[in-house]
């Protein structure tokens, strides 16, 4: 039987007291704290974050996870940490693993627990999305009332893209930062530019907010966190 406990905490979008009370509270106990760095050698941002609240007595481990790789070299990483967790838990510690935003929404830690499994000493600890975020910083709602939302990433094929922005009323649509011109293009195409806004790193302090989407420079460089908000509803420019 497994003596400690692992807690999967989504530490929210940025800034550091966006964070949950319950996920502060419980980190400022934690034994071992995991965080994960999109760069090998890199500090990790959800660690940033949450830097404040960690204990000096809890031990840091940051791991390196392949956001560019082969599915193999994914899946091994994924299994050492995994392990990893788990036989700190069986040494009676309390372990963290932080995740940026809510840590069941389009997050590494879904590849871990894939591997761990629902298990009686786990508990998840949700966090506030980016989209969320980027809602209320830009004053504009996420849906209203009778209305659909749907949550996509860009790296899904246009047609599914299209698909979304068609049938649902409200759309996030997130990790844009590769695909900004197809993704305007197509939201020109169905007549929702003014419906539309960017905002990348929200609650950071480079926060930066695009309530025109045509104003953006075709060679633009956007930052990896960076999310557009569409609701048929609503127009941007209010």
């Amino acid at each position: 039987m497994m003596a400690g406990k692992l807690y999967a905490i989504g530490v929210g979008p940025g800034a550091s007291d966006l964070i949950t009370v319950r996920g502060a509270r419980v980190i400022a106990d934690l034994d071992v704290l995991y965080a994960p760095a999109g760069k090998k050698g890199a500090q990790s941002l959800a660690h940033t974050i949450v830097e404040e609240y960690i204990s000096p007595n809890t031990e840091i481990r940051t791991y390196h996870f392949l956001m560019q790789a082969d599915l193999s070299d994914k899946e091994a990483v994924w299994d050492e940490v995994a392990e990893a967790l788990k036989e700190e838990v069986a040494k009676g510690h309390k372990v963290g693993f932080i995740t940026l935003g809510d840590s069941m929404l389009f997050s590494t830690w879904v590849s871990l627990l894939e591997r761990i499994g629902r298990q009686p000493w786990l508990e998840i600890i949700p966090g506030v999305t980016s989209f969320s975020a980027i809602a209320s910083r830009s004053v504009m709602p996420l849906a209203m009332e009778t209305q659909t939302l749907a949550v996509v990433s860009c790296t899904a094929p246009e047609d599914e893209l299209e698909q979304a922005l068609r049938n649902h009323d409200c759309v996030v649509l997130m990790k844009v930062y590769g695909r900004i011109e197809q993704v305007r293009t197509l939201l020109q195409r169905l007549d929702l530019l003014d419906h539309s806004l960017l905002m990348a790193d929200a609650t950071l302090p480079s926060e930066q907010c695009w309530r025109h989407l045509d104003e953006l420079r075709y060679e633009q460089k956007l930052p990896y966190f960076s999310t557009i908000l569409m609701n048929k509803n609503w127009d941007t420019s209010r």
